[in-house]
């Protein structure tokens, strides 16, 4: 329980219609979740307008409304803050509520279009096996320690990200690492947090259906460091031509990587296997279980964030060649005739491509590469040509499916990814992606490599607005068990 004028304290409002000593028991910006005592804030969403739902909020008992516009009628008992942004007011009263709880954490963000999940996955992993307590907040799921959350969104709202670090503070935790999505930064999720560092992967072709342009996009990701603090580290990946842009304006310690050029962190591929490959970092070699260039970018991204972190790089070094990968990201499944597939979450075309030429490195010549990747629905429409050129470019067989098809028909986006496509490329076309799944199983020979892209550790499929269960991984392994004799 707090006074709204506790929350008010960081908090830039216009004007304040009532008073500022009423006493607030949560936060919501939902009007269906209010409860009495609530702060409601009616939020300027894509969908929907939460003004339309103040007189909703205020009869389940809001004590208090955060809006940018006055109700025509304000309920006697009620005080109505109008602020100039309804999200960043949010942001700000959620942390005042949670007493700050980043403060008491060294918080370090994650962005960039690739490598966001496993760069702060590995790194939850790498503090913890240091002796420490962490919490993760990331694509696949949210940590407190070895309790698990269900991620319901890369980065969730600015109210549920102070809570969930407020839990990690009480039992805790010293370390927190969450992933910055685009969408989060535009929409001011993270305002309020103070972050101890920011890490940078790289950016490439995604998301254009809410940043409408790469420009756009690109300016999403750099607000992040803009508003780092001066205390805090940046580090970025300078290989990517970007790299150099997202830090140009923060105030924060720059620190570069790189695998081609000199940085204040460097790493060199020695040899790559399936199982694993050898690196050198910063003259020092180190054998690591991810596979392929991709993940030499990430885990060169975790050694710096460590030692930027005050961690002794030997130590680093070591607990680095005790990481395993993480799930749905090249996840191998093997077949009893030694068949292979690679499950991984690649959803654009610098990952899907970036996914195959790993393979490319480690396939013999007589193993044939399946491809079968899909595009989700109502999401950016000009990367699905794309995805299907890549796909035909390296692979014996590509197969196009289904991924999270939401509002729009499988056909009109498998339609739309053959679009760009010449008469002569070899594809299949599976709405089905249990069908497209047990097609490439079938025209597989045994040792050939399918790879099975776009969904990663989703388990499962959007068809309108409705989940259905549906796991990559289980769908492999009955494929491959349902082999004849003569193929296992």
């Amino acid at each position: 329980m707090k006074q709204l004028s506790d929350l008010l304290k960081n908090t830039s409002f216009g004007t304040l219609h009532g008073t500022d000593t009423v006493s607030v028991s949560g936060l919501t910006y939902d009007s269906r979740t209010v409860k009495a005592g609530d702060c409601f804030f009616a939020v300027r969403g894509t969908q929907c307008d939460g003004h339309r739902f103040i007189p909703s909020a205020v009869e389940q008992g809001a004590s208090v409304v955060v809006c940018e516009e006055l109700p025509a009628e304000c309920r006697e008992g009620v005080s109505y803050v109008v602020v100039g942004d309804s999200e960043g007011a949010m942001a700000d009263m959620a942390a005042a509520f949670y007493d700050d709880p980043s403060r008491e954490l060294r918080l370090v963000g994650v962005t960039g279009t690739n490598g966001k999940t496993t760069t702060a996955t590995l790194l939850f992993d790498m503090v913890r096996k240091m002796g420490y307590k962490a919490g993760l907040i990331s694509t696949v799921v949210y940590k407190i320690e070895d309790r698990e959350i269900e991620a319901t969104h890369t980065t969730p709202d600015s109210i549920r990200l102070n809570a969930l670090m407020r839990e990690m503070v009480d039992e805790g935790c010293s370390y927190c690492f969450m992933e910055c999505s685009s969408h989060a930064i535009v929409q001011e999720r993270t305002r309020g947090l103070h972050f101890a560092g920011g890490l940078f992967s790289n950016i490439t072709h995604d998301h254009l259906d809410y940043h409408k342009t790469f420009a756009e996009y690109i300016r999403a990701k750099k607000l992040f460091f803009d508003h780092l603090p001066s205390d805090a580290f940046a580090v970025t990946n300078i290989d990517d031509r970007n790299g150099s842009v997202m830090v140009q304006n923060t105030r924060a310690r720059v620190r570069t990587l790189s695998l081609r050029s000199m940085a204040d962190y460097r790493c060199k591929i020695v040899e790559m296997h399936l199982d694993g490959m050898q690196l050198r970092i910063d003259g020092r070699e180190v054998w690591v279980t991810p596979v392929g260039r991709f993940n030499a970018y990430n885990l060169l991204t975790v050694y710096a964030a460590a030692v930027e972190l005050g961690f002794d790089r030997e130590e680093v070094l070591r607990v680095l060649s005790t990481l395993g990968s993480v799930r749905g990201r090249f996840e191998v499944v093997r077949a009893a005739n030694g068949t292979m597939a690679v499950i991984d979450y690649a959803h654009t075309p610098d990952a899907l491509e970036n996914v195959i030429l790993t393979i490319e490195e480690l396939r013999q010549s007589a193993q044939q590469l399946i491809v079968l990747c899909g595009c989700g629905g109502n999401r950016d429409k000009t990367k699905r040509p794309e995805m299907a050129q890549i796909a035909v470019k390296y692979a014996s067989t590509s197969i196009f499916t289904s991924d999270n098809p939401r509002h729009e028909a499988p056909e009109a986006i498998l339609d739309d990814m053959v679009a760009g496509l010449n008469p002569g490329d070899r594809y299949l076309r599976l709405a089905d992606r249990g069908e497209a799944i047990r097609t490439a199983v079938m025209l597989s020979r045994p040792g050939d490599i399918i790879l099975v892209a776009g969904k990663g550790h989703e388990t499962y499929q959007i068809v309108g607005d409705v989940k259905h269960h549906f796991d990559d991984r289980e769908q492999v392994v009955k494929a491959f068990g349902s082999l004849s004799p003569a193929t296992r």
